[in-house]
């Protein structure tokens, strides 16, 4: 039932998407008001609604009405969560008890390491890049 409302939705949302950028806009008729040629009012309406207009309106109507029940449907589920990872369910994943590490144990001891000093370094002590 939710999967067929969500069609549903989705072909109502594309048909008024469709019918509204076919129609003509009320701004359109603006210019024509100031020296562009042809009839009409500026900003209002321009007598009856035609087949274009009306049908919006339907397809508007039943968008709100769908959108309402399925917030109705959402609402009234048996499994109430406050999210929707938590109405995912994981399988099990068996993990091993204990995970051999092959790390090599030689790494130096910080009092092992030579420190050095910004005055014992100088140019010569560089080595000079290869392609020089």
């Amino acid at each position: 039932m939710d999967i067929i409302l969500l069609v549903l939705h989705v072909f109502l949302s594309l048909g008024i998407i469709g019918l509204v950028l076919l129609q003509k806009g009320s701004g359109a008729s603006a210019g024509a008001s100031f020296g562009g040629g042809g009839g009409g009012s500026v900003f209002g309406a321009t007598g009856s609604s035609n087949f274009l207009s009306k049908s919006t309106a339907i397809l508007a109507t039943a968008f709100f009405l769908n959108s309402l029940v399925l917030a109705y449907l959402a609402s009234h589920r048996d499994i109430q969560t406050d999210s929707i990872l938590d109405a995912i369910t994981v399988p099990a994943v068996e993990v091993p008890a204990e995970i051999p590490v092959d790390i090599p144990v030689d790494i130096p001891a910080p009092e092992d390491v030579p420190a050095t000093d910004d005055e014992s370094v100088t140019e010569g002590d560089v080595p000079a890049p290869e392609g020089e």
